[in-house]
C-alpha cells in the first residue's frame, strides 16, 4: 500500500506542480470533511455541556458519568468544582462538578423524542 503512494508521489513529481495538487486534493477534502462532520459537532456538544455545568443549582436532578442519579443539594462555595448530591434518603456524596454528565430532565426529554 505504501509503495502505491510512493509511486503516485513520484509520478506527481515528474508531472509538475499540477499533478502534486491533484494528489493532495483528496487529503485536503478529508481534512475539511473531518472538520465539518466530527470536530465542529463535538465542539458544540462540549460548549453545551460546559454551559450546563456552569448553570447548576440546588435542586437540579442530574446523572453522573458513572450512572448515579441524584439531586444537587449544595454547591460548595469554597471549592466551586465540588457538588454535593443526594442519592438516597440521608445519603449525600461529594463529587466533582465535571463528573456530572447531564440533567435528568434533558435525558428523559431526548428519550421521549426518539420514541
Amino acid at each position: 500500500m505504501m509503495n502505491c503512494f510512493l509511486v503516485f508521489f513520484l509520478q506527481g513529481a515528474q508531472g509538475g506542480i499540477g499533478s502534486t495538487l491533484v494528489l493532495l486534493m483528496p487529503m485536503v477534502f478529508i481534512v475539511i470533511l473531518y472538520q465539518f462532520m466530527i470536530a465542529k459537532p463535538q465542539r458544540e456538544q462540549r460548549r453545551v455541556h460546559e454551559e450546563m455545568l456552569k448553570n447548576l443549582k440546588a435542586g437540579d436532578k442530574v446523572i453522573t458519568n458513572s450512572g448515579i442519579y441524584g439531586t444537587v443539594t449544595e454547591l460548595n462555595e469554597k471549592d466551586p468544582e465540588v457538588v454535593q448530591l443526594r442519592i438516597a434518603e440521608a445519603v449525600k456524596i461529594n463529587i466533582a462538578r465535571n463528573a456530572i454528565s447531564a440533567l435528568q430532565e434533558a435525558k428523559t426529554a431526548k428519550e421521549s423524542e426518539k420514541k
